[in-house]
């Protein structure tokens, strides 16, 4: 048996005087791809009147973009989503044959494909002695993920908060 779960999100703006707002792109609704079962999803977003409209990105993903064509006192978005947490093996996929083995090389098409996301950021000294900790030796893709993945859960802590609002990371 699976746990549904409901899910609010509210985001508030307030102005102490009329403003025009461009356009507002909205980037709160699940993506069509993923694999956790969406069966309710909607979006309100305030004042009106607005034009809302969905456009997808290159990825697959929906955007909302809204135009209001007054000016506002206020902006306020609220998604309520409803999610069935059925229980997902992560590892269940298959892998093409020159990827069955850690470390490999992408195709060339793929790689050029996938360079947006694989563009690395400055390192924090913690994230840098963590990755040299990593084993680097050949050995089958997916127990290299799994091990990974045991080690992050094992190792990062995750707080959880009934407190509303934004805290750092």
């Amino acid at each position: 048996m699976s746990i549904h779960v409901a899910l609010t999100h509210r985001t508030s703006y307030r102005y102490d005087r009329l403003v025009s707002l461009g356009p507002q792109t909205i980037r709160l609704r699940p993506a069509p791809h993923a694999r956790t079962p969406i069966l309710a999803h909607s979006l309100k977003v305030e004042p009106k009147p607005h034009f809302l409209n969905w456009l997808q990105d290159p990825q697959g993903n929906f955007l909302a973009l809204v135009v209001f064509p007054e000016r506002v006192s206020r902006f306020e978005v609220t998604v309520d989503l409803l999610a069935d947490m059925a229980t997902i093996n992560p590892f269940d996929f298959f892998l093409e044959p020159e990827a069955e083995h850690f470390p490999f090389a992408y195709d060339p098409i793929l790689d050029q494909e996938l360079a947006p996301f694989r563009r690395l950021e400055q390192r924090g000294p913690r994230l840098s002695a963590f990755l040299h900790t990593i084993p680097r030796e050949r050995c089958r893709t997916v127990e290299f993920l799994v091990a990974l993945n045991t080690r992050l859960a094992r190792e990062i802590a995750c707080i959880v908060r009934l407190e509303p609002g934004v805290w750092t990371p």
